[in-house]
């Protein structure tokens, strides 16, 4: 199995004009992502401590937490897709495992929808699983 990283980590934040407001857009790419959390049909699993990802230059690469991962990364507005992903396959323990196994489910699902706030990323897929990722 390919996993993919939060990696997704490659996106930025959409920006509005509207009424005189203006929200600038909040790059995602070239940032040490921590992977917080993925959430997958309503259930939320906490990420191990060493699973990050770093999205720069139309690839991605990190960390699931045991596995190490690399991929393209296509950045497009609010949108990023991880695809030709590589990944080691070294057993871990059973709860890594599974993290990353529903990890890589969400992040090769298809296109991610990104949100930025903060510190805080969010990257969502068109079913509504999310992965949750903050700045190092």
């Amino acid at each position: 199995m390919i996993f993919v990283a939060a990696t997704a980590l490659l996106a930025v934040a959409c920006g509005s004009e509207k009424d005189g407001s203006v929200t600038a857009r909040q790059p995602v790419t070239g940032i040490d992502w921590t992977v917080d959390s993925v959430t997958v049909d309503g259930t939320t699993q906490r990420a191990p401590a060493h699973a990050h990802v770093r999205i720069e230059d139309g690839r991605a690469a990190g960390s699931l937490g045991c596995n190490q991962f690399s991929a393209t990364a296509d950045v497009t507005d609010d949108r990023i897709r991880l695809t030709h992903t590589r990944t080691t396959r070294m057993a871990c323990d059973d709860a890594r495992m599974t993290f990353e196994r529903a990890l890589a489910r969400t992040l090769t699902a298809g296109p991610l929808s990104t949100a930025a706030e903060g510190k805080r990323l969010t990257l969502t897929t068109a079913a509504g699983d999310r992965v949750q990722l903050s700045r190092k």
